[in-house]
């Protein structure tokens, strides 16, 4: 018999790359720390590309947008102590996004357990309330094992992140390979697309049919469950008025006449029948407040929690959006009896309620005041935009203006936090997406206070040759915040712990190796974009906005009520 000299052994770091590859991740955001390294020897030998980042709320953030634009899930790793605990703010962004991760920890070695180890935290207590699993791998022999079931749990119900910690000597030591199980791809998980119940389908069917002014909303999940196809052909069938949220925006082009974007809360003031899809009711939705008292109302999601939160509902049904958008469609075929001309009035209606939103703000939009209006900055990047334009917006005020005018022409193509609403989110968006899609052009839009948080990896998008198009809409403030204490406080107090220097972020992106360009005539925005994507470079126009401008939702101060 063979003695155990001459059996294959196999660390703990290998086995971790070896689940990586079977789930299918081709790299790793990280930071570098000891406790981690031996990960990263593994992720080399099975081809995995290892990304390393300055901050790790980078990587984590990364993780959660190579996941959006791939719909595979994100891995980041990251050292123990403060290497997990800087990441924590992008796992909760991805919890609450709803996005497929996986944060890997280090951890002191299990010799050292409670004896004060180097960056000894109680990482799976921190992480438990902001993620669907999260363990400590107890055994060399179990690395990949876990590693299979974290993102096994990734997709129970409604996506999101997962985490497992490694000490140290479980992740270094190395054991017999028939010890370990490493689960094969393809073969360690089941597909968790659920159509719903069909009584619910049919009985949605038969509401959609003899609606008179029907409504229907389409939030992320739709895009998340990669439902665009069959919310189009529902949407078209019907001839029903279209809104989008989140990573739904882009479902519908802009121009198409189902699409509408202005005049939604004239819609759901007046539908009598109103779907919604994959987006909860939560502050964005006014926690339901907003839809009328009299609609019939529908909530589809892929979290049985979700549906009929905050506010009662007439149906509610759980599965996957795609799949049931797609039975409704099959369902209502051949059973319009003139429906879908029926309502040309009601979208007529509904124009003409975007219209006048349109015609109000258009002053704004072509404003040639200096310092530049918002809304002329965002109008102008809506117009730079094109079908391969992945857009991506990173701050408080500026970015709510963007909400309102800037339209991806793609499904897939509009990022944004969540409703977490982190700020910093930008530049880890931007690598993922460049990195997951080289092919497409990377716009991103950036508060100065939201970029000045994670702005330094600028400089991983220069030495990995990511070249995009980024903006700063520069007013020195955080300006959000800002409105809220001028009501509340009064002048003389609206300046307490908002106001920020004012910083030549393009100057910034030269000295790190990028593009960078300053505007202060509106005229100039459309040019210098036009060099910003000619250039080649990761770049930074920055473009100085009027401080005393505010977006509509600043004002109302939505977010709070």
């Amino acid at each position: 018999m063979p003695d155990d000299n001459s059996q294959q052994l196999i660390s703990g770091g290998h086995l971790v790359a070896k689940a990586l590859k079977a789930e299918g991740v081709e790299v790793v955001y990280t930071l570098c720390g000891g406790h981690i390294i031996d990960i990263y020897d593994g992720c080399v030998d099975e081809g995995i590309e290892v990304v390393d980042v300055r901050h790790e709320q980078v990587a984590a953030h990364a993780a959660d947008g190579y996941a959006r634009i791939t719909g595979k899930p994100g891995c980041a790793v990251v050292t123990a102590g403060p290497g997990t605990t800087d990441a924590v703010t992008g796992v909760a962004n991805a919890f609450r996004a709803e996005s497929p991760m996986l944060l890997i920890g280090g951890q002191g070695a299990h010799t050292q357990h409670k004896m004060g180890s180097l960056q000894d935290l109680p990482h799976v207590d921190m992480m438990t309330p902001i993620t669907k699993f999260a363990a400590t791998v107890p055994d060399t022999a179990r690395a990949a094992d876990m590693v299979s079931m974290a993102f096994r749990e990734c997709y129970h119900g409604a996506p999101g992140p997962s985490f497992l910690e490694i000490p140290r000597d479980v992740l270094d030591a190395k054991v017999p390979v028939e010890k370990a199980r490493v689960p094969k791809a393809g073969h360690y998980r089941a597909s968790t697309r659920s159509a719903g119940d069909p009584e619910a389908v049919e009985k949605l069917a038969d509401l959609l049919v003899h609606a008179e002014k029907p409504a229907i909303l389409l939030g992320s999940q739709v895009w998340t469950t990669r439902g665009t196809d069959s919310a189009v052909e529902l949407v078209r069938t019907l001839n029903m008025p279209a809104y989008m949220n989140g990573a739904g925006r882009g479902t519908l082009p802009p121009g198409d006449p189902n699409h509408f974007q202005l005049s939604r809360r004239y819609a759901f003031s007046n539908a009598d029948v109103i779907v919604i899809v994959g987006t909860p009711f939560d502050f964005r939705m006014g926690y339901g407040k907003r839809l009328s008292p009299d609609a019939t109302v529908v909530q589809i999601d892929l979290d049985y929690r979700t549906v009929g939160k905050n506010r009662d509902i007439d149906l509610g049904i759980v599965g996957d959006a795609g799949l049931i958008l797609k039975s409704v469609a099959e369902a209502v075929s051949g059973r319009l009896n003139g429906g879908a001309v029926r309502r040309k009035a009601w979208l007529e209606e509904l124009r003409a309620a975007e219209q006048t939103a349109l015609d109000k703000r258009l002053p704004q939009l072509r404003s040639d005041a200096s310092p530049i209006h918002p809304y002329r900055l965002v109008s102008e990047i809506n117009d730079f935009l094109t079908e391969d334009s992945i857009y991506i917006g990173d701050g408080g005020d500026i970015v709510t203006f963007s909400g309102q005018v800037v339209q991806p022409k793609s499904p897939g193509h509009w990022m944004d936090p969540g409703p977490l609403g982190t700020l910093g989110v930008g530049v880890p968006f931007v690598l993922a997406a460049k990195q997951a899609r080289p092919d497409k052009e990377v716009v991103a839009l950036f508060g100065d206070g939201a970029f000045s948080l994670t702005g330094w990896d600028f400089e991983t998008l220069v030495r990995y040759n990511l070249p995009f198009v980024g903006i700063v809409g520069n007013n020195s403030s955080m300006n959000q915040i800002r409105y809220g204490q001028a009501q509340k406080y009064g002048l003389e107090r609206e300046r307490v712990g908002n106001t920020l220097g004012d910083v030549h972020y393009d100057k910034f992106a030269q000295m790190l190796g990028g593009y960078g360009e300053e505007v202060r005539d509106p005229a100039d925005i459309g040019p210098a974009l036009r060099r910003a994507r000619e250039s080649g470079l990761p770049s930074l126009i920055n473009v100085w906005v009027d401080p005393d401008a505010y977006a509509p939702g600043t004002m109302n101060q939505t977010m709070y009520k």
